[in-house]
């Protein structure tokens, strides 16, 4: 399956009044090299294992493939990944036929809240949230695997 997401900074925390759910996060890399991610997530009572290729020139189409697995394996397997677990809290946002999934990150990413839409072609029109700031869908330091060994907290800016 292709997955076409566009990735955003958040200028401030406006989305949590409007978000309908949120989550929290903990995942980790077996395998974080671009051309192929392997990830362990587990998001509250469920875990997934996922595989992701490389992006294309744009950054915002690859190939993703993804398996609900038991939690307590992926507890295990989080133990075998690659070092740097990423920790975050997921709202979820709807705007009309779009959901906007903003990630407030904690840990060694704490101060970095960016959020991502999923999209049925890369041209597709959607409607931008004010809290919406500069788009990073083609910068590698935003993807979660790059964060996972470059965390926020020490880049700098």
């Amino acid at each position: 399956m292709i997955e076409i997401e566009r990735k955003y900074l958040v200028l401030s925390d406006d989305f949590k009044k409007e978000s309908f759910s949120q989550k929290r996060i903990k995942q980790g890399y077996l395998s974080a090299v671009p051309e192929r991610t392997v990830r362990i997530r587990i998001k509250e009572d469920k875990a997934f294992l996922t595989i992701k290729g490389l992006s294309n020139e744009t950054g915002m189409s690859r190939f993703e493939w993804e398996k609900e697995i038991p939690v307590n394996e992926a507890e295990k397997l989080l133990l075998l990944c690659e070092k740097g677990i990423i920790d975050k809290t997921r709202f979820e946002v709807k705007r009309n036929k779009h959901i906007f999934e903003v990630d407030e990150f904690y840990g060694e990413n704490e101060g970095l809240i960016m959020a991502e839409i999923e999209l049925t072609s890369e041209n597709e029109f959607f409607e931008k949230p004010d809290w919406l700031g500069q788009e990073v869908t083609n910068d590698k330091r935003y993807y979660n695997s790059y964060l996972s060994k470059n965390p926020f907290s020490k880049w700098e800016i």
